[in-house]
């Protein structure tokens, strides 16, 4: 008896104090305290979003951790049945790094990489490509903004075989000519080939002292 006072005892003191730090909260079944607003109105600690079906968009759940507000760390989507279908990572709020997709049945659909913006980085240098060219030629300093870009390697594969179908590179927001793309080639200087004449005549000649050769002028 003096054990269960105990336990309730404990909970009554996690709920206040829960209740005195956040503005509202969740318990799941398990207990966890989730989707936590602090007194500042912010989203902190895990959460769980559900997103019902919308004008012919599947509806999904999605679990990961808030900071200040934002998306922080691995964030895992589901299907309302419970089928994984994503695996994505954020920092301050925005795509960075790895993230995969996949089928409800579990094959790997596309692999995407990506590049937060950083506060403490407001501007970017992005290189320019030239046409019809995997060539840097130049380079071009931004503003950066605050949102993800595109950066690094695109996968897209088959579903039923799991065979690569495309990829792209990406840098910083920017595609990579293909490296099918023909590459500029650095010219080499032609050589002078000669005539099969002048070859034949230094082979019969090879060894031998230099013939003089007349060339129409006259001697004064």
């Amino acid at each position: 008896m003096i054990r269960k006072f105990t336990f309730l005892a404990g909970l009554v003191f996690l709920f206040l104090g829960a209740e005195a730090q956040y503005k509202s909260f969740k318990i799941s079944p398990r207990g966890d305290t989730l989707n936590r607003i602090d007194q500042n109105g912010l989203k902190q600690g895990p959460w769980v979003i559900h997103v019902d079906p919308l004008r012919g968009e599947r509806g999904y759940e999605e679990e990961g951790y808030f900071v200040d507000d934002k998306k922080e760390g691995a964030w895992r989507k589901y299907t309302l049945a419970g089928d994984f279908i994503a695996l994505e990572n954020y920092l301050r709020g925005d795509k960075d790094g790895k993230s995969k997709y996949f089928s409800p049945f579990g094959e790997l659909l596309r692999e995407e990489s990506w590049r937060a913006y950083d506060p403490a980085m407001p501007y970017d240098t992005i290189p320019i490509y030239g046409e019809n060219s995997g060539q840097i030629i130049s380079y071009k300093i931004i503003k950066a903004e605050p949102y993800s870009v595109k950066d690094g390697e695109w996968t897209y594969y088959d579903s039923q075989t799991g065979r690569v179908l495309k990829t792209e590179v990406y840098d910083r927001g920017h595609l990579v000519p293909s490296s099918k793309t023909p590459m500029f080639v650095k010219e080499e200087p032609m050589k002078k080939i000669k005539p099969q004449e002048v070859l034949d005549y230094e082979k019969k000649n090879a060894g031998k002292k230099k013939v003089k050769v007349r060339d129409g002028r006259t001697s004064n």
